[in-house]
């Protein structure tokens, strides 16, 4: 339902709270960002190049990606919040 042309997710992300978190390990290690609602799991992908040339049966489009996931720190209360390389996930 919409009330004065706002959607209940714009209003929700009108009145998120966001904080700053630092990913820490792995390929994104460092990297600082803003997060809200304290996510349990940050994804972080990089692209992949593809080398041979694409079957052309292959869909258009399609993408390669490396995948690597943070997972929150839940010791850490107060910003940075903390989110820790895992690397055996997915």
């Amino acid at each position: 339902m919409r009330t004065s042309g706002v959607t209940a997710t714009e209003d929700a992300q009108a009145h998120a709270e966001w904080e700053y978190a630092e990913l820490d390990g792995g390929p994104a290690s460092g990297l600082r960002l803003r997060v809200s609602d304290r996510p349990k799991a940050i994804q972080v992908t990089l692209p992949c190049e593809l080398v041979d040339p694409v079957d052309p049966t292959t869909p258009a489009g399609l993408r390669v990606e490396a995948l690597y996931i943070y997972r929150r720190d839940l010791r850490v209360k107060t910003e940075p919040l903390r989110y820790g390389f895992d690397g055996v996930s997915p």
